[in-house]
């Protein structure tokens, strides 16, 4: 086998096919599945089970996803390194972000780096909680991860640098019930409609700790798509708890924002892999340090 099919290979099992992985790569399609082939016959056994035109990963495909992925990481750091030795300030770093830190703090912090590495550049990929940034980390999807979580976060195999903390709030419509600047304590909340996130997000495991103190607590929307919650509420769909990253843009868009008493906070982190970083990400992390 070689590192051109581990790349086609790995870049089937990201893009959910064969003719997006082909799109992506710049290939054409039955180039990638000769290469798939190709590897499959070196490794002596299928990676994917084959149902009509869909690829679905089977336990050999499974279990070659991580050393691929080392590989592959591996190669682009040797290179980047070699590069760099030659005066090249050149590079990619790949970040993994949960919607509320993509708002805040990511743009700042990639806004400083580009400014100071114009020549590096950013991949940005979506997760939706902060276990899905640590098993991106971990897998080497990507070198570096931004995430919140209600306390400071610990994982096997991933480094954790600590950065600061964002605290909760409640953002209600411009015509909500609280009075501007009023501090809006738990109990306040009994009977108020509110639009609730992703089951494992900060935002929805504090709400669930306040119906859980016995506050009368009505989710009227429930809402895997983060950034539907701050429209919903400026449409009176009902109020919303949001880590302050969203402060700014929400008290643009006409929202009011209120601070929630008794405070509750996001531990907001950086995670990378022990292991040796390319060049570009440790750019990046020194860039935060």
């Amino acid at each position: 086998m070689d590192a051109r099919q581990l790349e086609y290979f790995l870049a089937v099992v990201d893009h959910g096919g064969m003719s997006r992985a082909a799109a992506a790569l710049y290939v054409a399609q039955p180039s990638l599945s000769q290469a798939l082939r190709t590897l499959e016959k070196d490794l002596g056994q299928p990676l994917f089970h084959r149902i009509g035109r869909k690829l679905v990963l089977n336990d050999a495909g499974r279990a070659l996803v991580e050393p691929a992925r080392q590989v592959v990481r591996g190669l682009a750091t040797a290179r980047a390194g070699v590069e760099s030795v030659s005066g090249l300030v050149v590079g990619r770093v790949e970040i993994a972000a949960t919607p509320s830190q993509a708002v805040e703090p990511l743009p700042s912090l990639i806004g400083a780096f580009t400014a100071e590495h114009p020549g590096i550049s950013v991949a940005v990929k979506a997760a939706f909680t902060a276990s899905s940034v640590i098993d991106m980390v971990r897998a080497g999807t990507v070198e570096v991860g931004l995430l919140a979580s209600t306390e400071e976060p610990t994982a096997n195999g991933v480094h954790f640098t600590s950065l600061w903390r964002q605290r909760f709030v409640l953002v209600t419509p411009p015509d909500g019930p609280f009075a501007p600047g009023h501090v809006v304590q738990h109990k306040e909340l009994a009977g108020r409609r509110l639009i609730v996130g992703q089951v494992g997000s900060g935002m929805r495991r504090l709400v669930d700790q306040i119906r859980d103190s016995g506050v009368d607590l009505a989710a009227v929307v429930d809402t895997e798509h983060r950034e539907a919650i701050l429209p919903l509420v400026l449409n009176g769909t009902g109020m919303a708890v949001l880590s302050d990253a969203w402060a700014g843009l929400a008290t643009r868009s006409g929202a009011r924002v209120h601070d929630l008493e008794p405070a509750a906070y996001l531990h907001i982190s950086l995670a990378t892999r022990p292991d040796s970083l390319s060049p570009a990400a440790a750019a990046f992390m020194a860039s935060v340090s």
